[in-house]
């Protein structure tokens, strides 16, 4: 009889310990995959003999580019069990591309943070709430380019450039200056952008989210993941 209980308190607390773990992982976890713009086996131009691609002359590049609903941003946050990734399905703007004279060039970028998104409601009202972005308040964030420096002059189609943006990173009225290391990749007519910078919790006001059981660094990667097309 004793053995009999035994084996079946046991066999509940399995239970309970394996529902408590699947609870935890699925409210800590990860449930966003980044998705690439650019193919990881795409070549950079500065790798490629000019006679092998198709030379994207400056007039099928120079002109008003403007993000295509395919586009996202990701910010990543490293906590105590993995890096967390948060989706940002809607966003807008535009760029101005002159490849004769780069510090002529405009460009602007907005997210709509109130469609954010980790896969985990619960977690994603927090990121919302008032205490971290306050969407409610601050519908947008915005990113308005100031410079871009290494911007190339000569693009091959099909293949990759690099080259950095700097500018202002808008978030809850707070405005910071960061730099964007950056590829991109002329296609088909379609200009594919990928970048990242780091920011912090505190540049915005925010501190960074702990639990008992979960602690996140103070660190966020901001990703951009940009199809832009004429």
């Amino acid at each position: 009889m004793n053995i009999r209980k035994t084996v079946l308190a046991l066999g509940v607390a399995a239970v309970l310990i394996g529902g408590g773990y699947a609870a935890y992982d699925y409210y800590a976890g990860n449930h966003i995959t980044i998705q690439q713009v650019i193919p990881a086996a795409a070549t950079s131009s500065a790798s490629v003999p000019t006679n092998s691609m198709t030379a994207a002359v400056p007039a099928k590049l120079d002109g008003l580019w403007t993000i295509q609903p395919a586009s996202k941003v990701y910010l990543s946050v490293t906590t105590s069990k993995e890096t967390v990734n948060i989706e940002g399905a809607s966003v807008k703007g535009t760029w101005v591309i002159n490849t004769a004279e780069p510090n002529l060039m405009k460009a602007e970028g907005i997210v709509d943070t109130t469609v954010l998104q980790s896969g985990n409601p619960q977690r994603d009202n927090h990121v919302k709430g008032n205490d971290s972005l306050n969407t409610a308040k601050f519908p947008e964030a915005k990113f308005t380019v100031k410079s871009f420096d290494n911007f190339p002059k000569e693009w091959k189609e099909g293949s990759k450039v690099s080259f950095t943006m700097t500018g202002t990173l808008t978030i809850k009225d707070i405005a910071k200056d960061v730099t964007f290391t950056s590829e991109a990749l002329y296609s088909q007519g379609a200009l594919n952008v990928e970048g990242s910078t780091v920011v912090t919790f505190a540049d915005y006001g925010m501190k960074n989210p702990h639990t008992v059981l979960l602690e996140a660094q103070n660190n966020v990667t901001v990703q951009l993941r940009l199809v832009l097309k004429l």
